[in-house]
């Protein structure tokens, strides 16, 4: 598991051997926006993916923003609240969007 501070948002990479590391980890990681860059490396079933939505809800709560990156996931097999990106590009304008979102009160 590799964490790199950013002014915007940390961005957090988890490969299959730190997976469980950062499941044991996750509530250290909600004071800022985080981007969850999962390792193609790592197989990621629907229901490996759904145990990050419990964490997508407590950032939302909390007025910050939460994203997975991994590319090859359906994202209409997922709720709203979990914004699952297939690239690193699109992962930082969820967090744009969502930003705008807050400002204007949605």
């Amino acid at each position: 598991m590799e964490l790199q501070k950013g002014n915007k948002y940390n961005l957090l990479k988890v490969s299959e051997d730190s997976f469980q590391e950062f499941l044991d980890a996750e509530e250290s990681f909600e004071t800022h926006h985080l981007i969850v860059e999962v390792s193609d490396n790592l197989n990621m079933d629907n229901r490996k993916i759904s145990l990050f939505l419990n964490l997508a809800t407590n950032f939302k709560s909390n007025g910050m923003s939460f994203v997975v990156v991994k590319s090859g996931i359906d994202i209409d097999q997922f709720p709203e609240t979990l914004n699952i990106s297939p690239t690193l590009q699109e992962a930082e304008d969820i967090l744009e969007m969502e930003a705008i979102e807050r400002d204007l009160g949605f």
